[in-house]
C-alpha cells in the first residue's frame, strides 16, 4: 500500500513538472518586440508613440488610443493615422510601467512626449532585418514606404518620401 502511495505521488510529481515546463515555453514566446520597435530593448511592455498619442502594448501585441473618451484595444492603429511610418517614427520606451493601464500616465506622456517629440536617435528592429506596412505588418522587406506612381495620380506618387502625419 506505502508503494502505491508512493507512485502515485511521483507520477503526479512528474506531470507537475511537464505542465511547468510548458508553461515557461509559452512565456518565453509571449512579448517579442515588433519590427518597428527601436533596437537596443529586450524587456519592454509598452511604447508610447507620442506622433498618433497612441499606446503600443507589446506582450498583447496591440494599440491602445483614446477614441470617443474610451480608451481602445486594437491590433492597427486609428483610421486617421493609417499612413503613418512606424518604422520612422518616435516610439518612447515606458521600461518603468508594468501595470495593464499605461494611459493612466496619459495626461504627463502628452504633455512630456508631445506631437513631434523626437528624443535620441532611434534605429528600428525593421531597419535591421524588413519593413513593416503603416500597421505593423510585413511587406516583404520593401524599403520604401510611399507611393511610387498612384495611376490614379497621373502616374505621380511621392517615390518614398511621405510626411510621416495623420491624414
Amino acid at each position: 500500500m506505502k508503494t502505491l502511495k508512493l507512485m502515485t505521488i511521483g507520477m503526479m510529481l512528474f506531470f507537475a513538472s511537464i505542465s511547468m515546463q510548458a508553461q515557461v515555453s509559452i512565456n518565453v514566446n509571449l512579448g517579442l518586440q515588433p519590427s518597428w520597435g527601436p533596437v537596443g530593448y529586450s524587456s519592454v511592455d509598452y511604447y508610447y508613440i507620442p506622433d498618433v498619442q497612441s499606446y503600443y502594448d507589446v506582450r498583447a501585441t496591440q494599440f491602445i488610443y483614446l477614441s470617443n473618451g474610451a480608451w481602445i484595444r486594437s491590433s492597427r492603429l486609428p483610421n486617421q493615422y493609417r499612413s503613418y511610418d512606424l518604422n520612422r517614427g518616435y516610439k518612447v520606451v515606458l521600461n518603468d510601467y508594468h501595470g495593464s493601464r499605461p494611459y493612466d500616465n496619459y495626461k504627463s506622456h502628452k504633455v512630456k512626449y508631445y506631437k513631434g517629440y523626437k528624443g535620441k536617435p532611434q534605429q528600428s528592429l525593421g531597419n535591421k532585418y524588413h519593413k513593416n506596412d503603416d500597421h505593423g505588418n510585413y511587406n516583404n522587406g520593401n524599403q520604401g514606404n510611399g507611393n511610387n506612381g498612384n495611376k490614379g495620380n497621373n502616374g505621380k506618387g511621392n517615390n518614398g518620401k511621405g510626411n510621416g502625419k495623420g491624414h
